[in-house]
């Protein structure tokens, strides 16, 4: 009789990606079960984040470490768990501050080869709500929002030959990316949290952003169960990581 952990694997798998079984399971079947089994039969039933969010979570994590076959392999899954072409660039888009604009641009490629793959027009209707003028201002206001006044002082004392920068981040990266469509800012940030973190060796960033989640309104609970869902793609340094940036910056009750 199978155990509840590989029923749960294959029934998740076939919701999911359409089959029970990959073809790794042919070569390296004990790899495979130990991975497949603890993904989606144990880990991907905790916690409280939909399985929209868990995917976009997944595609998140894979762009920023490289993995683009899951890129493509969680668009599709994304799609089966009912999100849409919007949500799924945007939150490719999203990554690209975080992970290098290029870097996404690439794996967006595999993005769109799913959606190609599915039928499904790859382009997306435009999401983008400011103008050449105004994108510094309106990053400003966000950046702002979220971090608070620590901004406008951070901007004041950066010095002469470092204020491109602080304009850069403002403009472009809250500027464009988080003003835009179809995500929220507390989606946004949890995007955020998870790129950087699946980095490594981020973690003065991932503990701002810790903040940043729990200003938007997102809980420790969500950043955990985010993180949680990234342990096959990060493994656990990575992970264990940005668990101790969440408990720093959120500290258990006792």
């Amino acid at each position: 009789m199978a155990s509840n952990r590989e029923q749960n694997s294959r029934e998740t798998s076939k919701r999911l990606f359409g089959i029970e079984e990959f073809p790794l399971i042919e070569t390296d079947p004990d790899f495979y079960n130990t991975l497949m089994r603890f993904q989606f039969g144990e880990n991907y039933h905790r916690g409280i984040l939909d399985e929209k969010t868990k995917e976009l979570v997944t595609i998140t994590t894979a762009i920023a470490t490289g993995l683009y076959h899951e890129v493509e392999l969680h668009t599709k899954s994304a799609i089966n768990v009912g999100c849409s072409v919007e949500e799924i660039k945007e939150t490719a888009y999203q990554c690209g501050p975080y992970v290098g604009l290029a870097k996404v641009a690439y794996a967006l490629k595999f993005v769109n080869a799913a959606l190609n793959e599915l039928g499904i027009s790859p382009k997306e209707n435009s999401q983008q709500k400011v103008t050449e003028e105004n994108r510094l201002e309106e990053g400003i206001k966000v950046q702002t929002h979220i971090f608070g006044d620590v901004i406008p002082k951070m901007r004041a004392n950066a010095p002469n030959n470092q204020k491109h920068i602080q304009d850069a981040l403002s403009a472009m990266c809250f500027g464009d990316f988080y003003t835009r469509g179809t995500l929220d800012l507390k989606m946004r940030e949890l995007i955020t949290l998870i790129a950087i973190s699946s980095l490594g060796g981020c973690e003065n960033q991932v503990k701002a952003h810790v903040n940043a989640n729990i200003n938007v309104g997102n809980t420790k609970e969500m950043l955990i169960d985010a993180v949680s869902q990234c342990l096959i793609y990060i493994g656990f340094p990575r992970m264990l990581n940005a668990l101790a940036c969440i408990n720093e910056i959120v500290p258990e009750n006792k």
